[in-house]
């Protein structure tokens, strides 16, 4: 079963962080899609922005469900456009929280949280939310 884990992916603290949601979704026995991973870095000049997009969207067609890193003074707009797409063609979303700006889930924007499943405030409950998702699944 594969899972897209959106992320905000543009420094290398935001690129270890979404390794380690990457790691233990793996290590739970998922097989993952990781945008900076699987499919680079976008840089401005240098590739084209339509082949990210195009890798990533076939990507979340692909996959059974979404864990998407909430982090940050507001949701990253490539992780809340991945979300909502992700909603909007039925694929569940799962996501962590861990940024202490955002103490309370009342604090993100209610067209987020009113798209994903569950957040886990830290990953020990994502890692419980998952072994869930796996027990059913087999």
């Amino acid at each position: 079963m594969k899972v897209y884990v959106a992320e905000p992916l543009f420094t290398p603290g935001e690129r270890r962080y979404a390794e380690e949601i990457d790691a233990l979704v793996r290590d739970l026995g998922f097989n993952t899609y990781l945008p900076h991973r699987d499919a680079g870095v976008f840089e401005r000049g240098k590739s084209s922005s339509r082949t990210f997009f195009e890798n990533d969207l076939k990507e979340l067609k692909e996959c059974a469900f979404v864990v998407a890193i909430l982090n940050g003074t507001d949701v990253d707009s490539g992780t809340a456009w991945e979300i909502g797409y992700a909603y909007a063609i039925g694929k569940p979303v799962y996501g962590i929280l861990e940024d202490t700006r955002k103490p309370t889930l009342d604090l993100l924007n209610p067209m987020i949280v009113n798209s994903i499943v569950k957040i886990a405030l830290n990953k020990e409950e994502l890692e419980t939310t998952l072994k869930e998702i796996k027990s059913i699944d087999c």
